[in-house]
């Protein structure tokens, strides 16, 4: 398979990432990630959101805060601080874990 996609010009994932982010470890790919990651935290937390059947406004309720917060950690949560996070899972009846790597 690998030989096969190497004949067709295909690239992967991270090689197309090195080529427009650049590699590991570089400012501009470093961002990428967070910029993923913080998206897919929101995503997570709308999912869960919907299956309990909460609005947006009652999930803020929950936690003490405007439908519009809860509307802004969904839709881009890079700008949340951790004890907010942590909250908002725990009224959706979750953990939040974090994980600390050496770099």
């Amino acid at each position: 398979m690998k030989n096969q996609v190497k004949k067709a010009g295909f690239k992967t994932l991270d090689q197309v990432k090195d080529n427009f982010l650049g590699k590991e470890g570089t400012a501009k790919r470093d961002q990428y990630e967070v910029e993923l990651k913080s998206e897919l935290i929101g995503i997570e937390i709308k999912k869960l959101r919907i299956e309990q059947k909460l609005s947006q406004a009652e999930l803020g309720e929950r936690i003490g805060v405007k439908k519009g917060q809860i509307s802004k950690i969904e839709n881009n949560s890079s700008n949340v601080t951790v004890n907010t996070l942590s909250r908002v899972f725990s009224a959706l009846g979750k953990t939040l874990n974090l994980e600390v790597r050496s770099a």
